[in-house]
């Protein structure tokens, strides 16, 4: 893959600042990785974000398991699948322009959600909608917490962190396997993502020196400032290029 030292080097410091999120509030990989990654180069962007947000998943369940709300998971993992078919129809008809378009959106709609104040009212019913809505952006942009996380937004540090660990690690095999079966998944996507491990684990080791903050708004208002300005960049890209 042709990129410059530099590409790589600012694509390994926002991995890596992307997991650190990730570990300490329980999302933000992606809503962050994402957009930034696209304005550096498209090719970085969403598949290998996707690949390796898997064993970071894994981590966060794995290390705070017992706090898992095992009721509230199983209703949203139940609407990943159907999600998941309805992203794949969405990518077929997708240009690169209407994916910058897609993900430059779908950033913009995980930072208004997140930036509320809004409480849901759960139910099996909304907990399974947030499951397609979530699948459906997570299958086309890589990004799919924001609608699961609003759902657990009142949790403790540790119950957040661990079941959106577990939806995202089902959720992200769903998506993984279905991109393979369809032809969405290329050879680069999987050299960009093994690069992409270092950086991603060294952030998530050092989450744990973090957790403290989990409740800080500083944290928060920096992931989502960044996350909007790179997504108004992928909207403005897409807009400014050719049809």
């Amino acid at each position: 893959m042709n990129l410059e030292v530099w590409q790589w080097l600012l694509a390994g410091v926002v991995t890596l600042v992307a997991a650190l999120l990730q570990g300490t509030i329980g999302f933000g990989y992606a809503v962050l990785a994402v957009p930034v990654l696209s304005l550096i180069d498209a090719r970085l962007a969403p598949v290998p974000q996707i690949m390796t947000a898997l064993p970071l998943s894994l981590w966060a369940f794995a290390r705070e398991s017992r706090a898992v709300d095992w009721k509230g998971a199983i209703w949203v993992l139940a609407g990943r699948v159907p999600g998941a078919g309805v992203g794949a129809l969405l990518l077929a008809v997708s240009t690169r322009r209407t994916l910058d378009l897609l993900m430059g959106a779908s950033v913009l709609a995980a930072v208004a959600l997140l930036s509320t104040e809004l409480r849901v009212k759960r139910s099996p019913v909304v907990d399974c909608a947030a499951g397609v809505f979530g699948s459906v952006s997570g299958y086309v942009s890589g990004i799919s917490g924001p609608p699961i996380a609003l759902l657990f937004r009142d949790a403790s540090g540790p119950q957040l962190r661990a079941t959106l660990g577990v939806i995202f690690t089902f959720g992200i095999v769903i998506t993984l396997a279905l991109r393979a079966s369809t032809g969405h998944i290329t050879e680069q996507d999987g050299w960009v993502a093994a690069a992409s491990l270092p950086p991603m684990l060294i952030g998530m080791r050092l989450s744990r020196h973090l957790h403290a903050l989990v409740r800080g708004r500083s944290l928060r208002r920096a992931l989502l400032a960044t996350s909007a300005a790179a997504a108004l960049g992928l909207c403005a890209r897409a807009l400014l290029s050719a049809p």
